[in-house]
């Protein structure tokens, strides 16, 4: 299992959590988890051509990645990041 740490604009989908725990052995795999668990989730991250979308950020403990091919080892931590803007 990886923990994943949810931003604050999509705990909307995991009613109000901010970690949450996956099974996967890639970034992909993780996410398709979570989406099966929390619908609409990956949308957010992912776009429809399998990328990171523009906005948001993924580490794998404190390496930036934005494959969702990037493997996952034991005792990895998944953090997703939410651009934030304003004006």
């Amino acid at each position: 299992m990886t923990r994943v740490m949810i931003p604050s604009q999509l705990t909307a989908y995991t009613a109000g959590a901010t970690r949450v725990e996956a099974s996967g052995a890639t970034v992909g795999a993780v996410l398709a988890d979570l989406d099966r668990r929390y619908p609409g989730l990956r949308f957010r991250v992912i776009d429809e051509q399998d990328r990171v979308r523009k906005h948001m950020r993924l580490f794998v403990g404190q390496a930036e990645t934005r494959s969702v091919a990037q493997a996952l080892g034991p005792g990895d931590e998944l953090l997703i990041f939410g651009a934030l803007s304003g004006g």
